[in-house]
């Protein structure tokens, strides 16, 4: 009887909803833990006795429960803030209950000795992206000049040491945390990746409360999103230059632009390969520019990042069918 695939994700994952149907039609289970619903609609259990090891994650509202000795596959998709049974937990219970939830399942997550695509400390590895530009430059990638400081000085410094356009971007999250916030909490709906003016130079001074980051503008022929599904490698040739609300920051989707399927050079395609391989991640999509002189230059890594939204621009990419089939590969 071949393994099951548990996904971690969230409730409101339009690429779960999705994957779902695709790996019951190939005759594969999937298990669906949203961790937003978690642990008020699901009942755990590990048990330890003589040796041995019993763990199950039932799914009250359906009445499911899985043997977690069945899992042959994890996909770790999305993650999402708890939710309890009493709704009015104080800060301090919260804070208990949080610990003790993040304890009891990574503690049962973390004795799966099966595939992860991927793994939470791989993911963990791979997020930094000051870590991620030296590992690209070190791998042969080209790299924008970036600074990332909380120093007014060291920004002037940065920007009198370049010619052309100096760039801001969110390090974390271009929603500024939005993305953990109920609706009327949040104050902002975010930045995007932002040409710095001689107005924003003139309140530099505000460098001083956060780390902020900051890198050469590099003129862009068009970019690239690179996604890699085990040993797949799917890249979107991005058009955004042809629109000026995508010309700085790609992700308006407000803008009609062209993606179209594009085959990478060989030694570009085995290096971002390579890339996703050194972090142990059977998924990565990797952000890149083509200058006019057709140089490949990195931004940055995204250890889950979204393809959904590339596959509906590109349906002959059928990756949601390429993710399906890796994880089966591991159930078989």
């Amino acid at each position: 009887m071949p393994k099951k695939v548990l996904i971690v994700s969230n409730s409101s994952d339009l690429h779960v909803d999705l994957l779902i149907p695709i790996l019951q039609a190939k005759g594969y289970a999937a298990f669906r833990l949203d961790l937003d619903a978690f642990p008020r609609d699901y009942q755990t259990s590990q048990w330890f006795a003589a040796g041995s090891l019993r763990q199950s994650i039932r799914h009250l509202p359906s009445g499911v429960t899985l043997d977690l000795a069945d899992v042959g596959a994890v996909w770790s998709r999305k993650p999402a803030e708890f939710s309890f049974l009493s709704p009015d937990l104080g800060i301090q219970e919260r804070i208990y209950a949080k610990g003790e939830t993040e304890q009891a399942l990574f503690g049962m997550f973390y004795t799966l000795d099966c595939f992860w695509m991927s793994h939470p400390l791989a993911l963990r590895g791979a997020m930094w992206k000051g870590e991620q530009l030296q590992r690209a430059a070190r791998m042969g990638f080209r790299i924008p000049a970036s600074l990332t400081t909380n120093s007014p000085a060291e920004v002037k410094a940065f920007r009198a040491s370049f010619d052309g356009p100096m760039i801001f971007k969110a390090l974390s999250s271009p929603n500024l945390g939005g993305e953990d916030l109920a609706d009327g909490e949040r104050v902002a709906s975010g930045i995007g990746t932002t040409l710095v003016d001689d107005a924003m130079l003139e309140q530099l001074e505000s460098v001083g409360e956060l780390a902020c980051h900051f890198q050469q503008y590099i003129p862009k022929q068009y970019e690239l999103r690179v996604t890699i599904i085990g040993e797949r490698v799917f890249s979107a040739k991005i058009h955004s230059q042809d629109d000026q609300r995508t010309a700085i920051d790609s992700r308006d989707m407000s803008a009609d632009i062209l993606y179209e399927a594009t085959i990478l050079p060989d030694a570009v395609r085995e290096r971002c390969l390579a890339f996703a391989r050194s972090y142990d991640l059977p998924y990565s999509a990797l952000d890149l520019i083509v200058t006019p002189d057709q140089d490949y230059v990195f931004l940055e890594n995204n250890p889950v990042g979204q393809f959904l939204y590339v596959e509906q621009l590109i349906p002959e990419f059928a990756m949601l069918d390429a993710l399906a089939d890796r994880l089966i590969q591991e159930c078989a």
